[in-house]
């Protein structure tokens, strides 16, 4: 599945909500979108169409109902199918060269990520 910078933008809004949002609700809680708020219903059926989110119900704003909108997907199964999905393993470790030549990257991520690794690795080593 490959999203739009846009549908992105929305996708992150609901992760990051962690519950189903209604429209005014994505509409209030991104963060500086890239997309006009008079685009959002075109492209809250493209990710329908896309099945990367879904219908989780109604909610009741005033007089009228709205529908409720979840991710389909998580942000971790998105990523890893986005990018690793068909290219081999040999994108991993560019992936990961990528990562720690990252300003971003503190000491606190690189302990996390090596707490990650190691339970990967005994995971790995439990099934051979």
């Amino acid at each position: 599945m490959k999203l739009t910078k846009s549908e992105l933008e929305i996708m992150e809004t609901l992760w990051q909500a962690g519950r189903p949002l209604a429209r005014y609700e994505i509409l209030e809680e991104s963060v500086d979108p890239s997309w006009s708020p008079s685009t959002i219903h075109i492209l809250l059926n493209g990710l329908l169409k896309k099945e990367a989110i879904r219908e989780a119900g109604f909610i009741k704003r005033t007089k009228t109902y709205g529908r409720l909108y979840a991710a389909n997907i998580s942000r971790e199964d998105y990523y890893s199918e986005t990018l690793f999905k068909g290219k081999g393993v040999q994108s991993i470790p560019a992936f990961f060269s990528m990562l720690l030549r990252s300003d971003e990257l503190t000491r606190d991520t690189v302990d996390e990520l090596e707490r990650m690794l190691a339970e990967r690795k005994k995971d790995l080593e439990s099934e051979e």
